[in-house]
């Protein structure tokens, strides 16, 4: 399968990606679990600390492209840097935050931005540029359970430590985890380092662009992405809340956000190789489509310990694992010397969906007293993206001929 490079090579990078992604996506999708003590702690209001991070997810977002302009021209080193001290830095300084606007300047702005330049986009790009064509399916999947296992760990791992050490004790960990992961950026080599593209990628990176965002197929994947966005915000987000509105421990969502991890690492390495035996816009439809079948199952069931745990293994199976399926038909419809850039777009457009998931949860909980009405939108989006992947074309867009 790695007839290109050396099996060890290619398990270097795949695994520096893939702990890098580890612990950015781990710290990331567990700070929902720090909104109730920095409510009892500060006052700041819930709708307040749901503002921080639904700028936190826009932002994760927004970065995406301009970390992947980046590592597209300068290679990845750079950005990966940047994007791990700013992570630290965000997680390190929320504690000193006694204001929304500081919460959201910590959390929303630097801890954001840090986990987007070193996300997915970046560093799926920088290994698919490194791999040869056989290998990028298989190893899309294992750097995407890196994620996945990131939450796995730190979910239960942070409520232990917010419960014995303080929510700051919490954070000032997570900071320091971050900066462990340097060593690793040094794994994922400079550009020059990189495979040649096979395909035709020698267009300037501004008219790819123009060309992707006139292209129906691509514009149909950023529609389905928004929707998993808004689906992973607003359970990241408010998981927690909803739990307590039942009467529930707060172990049952942080076991529960575990479960989401240990799921999805399962699920992406399926997805990865899935991708390689069925057209991937199959693969996303049925992600959201039995994403839609799920919360309605939920809305159904008793609220009890258990249903939350099966509910959040088979959510958790399709969690993160519609990243590579994503990325893979990017690179289809436009080769690999841009994907970083071109799937960071993407990623902005999950986001926007993010950002009003983790917003609307906050403004349903202060205005109506529980998330019903987000439940409801969350299954009829879900049923929508899978709808909308269909019509999506999977072969290579023409390369616009100069004038």
């Amino acid at each position: 399968m790695f007839a290109s490079l050396r099996q060890r090579d290619v398990m270097v990078v795949t695994l520096a990606a893939a702990g890098l992604l580890m612990v950015s996506m781990g710290i990331r999708q567990s700070l929902g679990l720090f909104v109730g003590p920095i409510n009892r702690a500060t006052g700041m209001g819930v709708a307040t600390i749901s503002l921080a991070l639904a700028i936190g997810q826009f932002v994760w977002g927004a970065v995406q492209p301009i970390a992947g302009m980046v590592a597209d021209r300068k290679g990845p080193q750079q950005a990966l840097l940047v994007g791990v001290l700013l992570l630290a830095a965000g997680c390190a300084l929320t504690p000193l935050a006694g204001q929304g606007w500081a919460l959201s300047i910590t959390l929303g702005l630097f801890a954001a931005a840090g986990s987007g330049i070193a996300g997915f986009s970046v560093l799926l790009g920088a290994a698919s540029q490194r791999l040869p064509a056989s290998a990028r399916a298989d190893a899309s999947g294992v750097i995407n359970a890196g994620g996945s296992f990131g939450q796995f760990v730190f979910a239960p791992l942070l409520q232990k430590l917010i419960l014995g050490i303080g929510w700051m004790g919490a954070l000032w960990t997570m900071a320091l985890a971050a900066l462990a992961t340097l060593p690793l950026i040094g794994k994922l080599g400079g550009r020059e380092q990189a495979l040649p593209s096979a395909s035709a990628e020698a267009q300037p990176l501004g008219a790819v662009v123009r060309q992707a965002m006139q292209d129906r197929s691509y514009l149909l994947l950023h529609a389905g992405f928004f929707t998993c966005g808004f689906h992973i915000a607003f359970l990241v987000t408010h998981l927690p809340g909803e739990v307590n509105l039942c009467g529930l421990p707060p172990q049952v969502a942080s076991w529960s956000l575990a479960i989401i991890g240990l799921a999805n690492i399962f699920g992406s390495l399926y997805a990865g190789r899935c991708i390689g035996q069925y057209r991937s816009k199959y693969v996303l439809a049925a992600m959201y489509g039995s994403r839609a079948l799920l919360v309605g199952l939920y809305l159904l069931a008793p609220r009890t310990p258990l249903t939350y745990y099966l509910f959040a293994a088979g959510l958790g199976f399709t969690w993160l694992a519609t990243v590579p399926p994503t990325a893979a038909l990017v690179g289809k419809l436009f080769g690999t010397r841009y994907l970083a850039t071109l799937f960071g777009l993407t990623l902005l457009s999950h986001q926007v969906g993010g950002f009003l998931g983790a917003w609307l949860g906050g403004q349903a909980l202060v205005k109506l007293g529980n998330f019903n009405a987000m439940w409801y939108a969350d299954m009829a989006l879900a049923a929508m993206a899978a709808i909308v992947n269909l019509p999506i074309r999977e072969r290579p867009v023409q390369a616009a001929q100069p004038a």
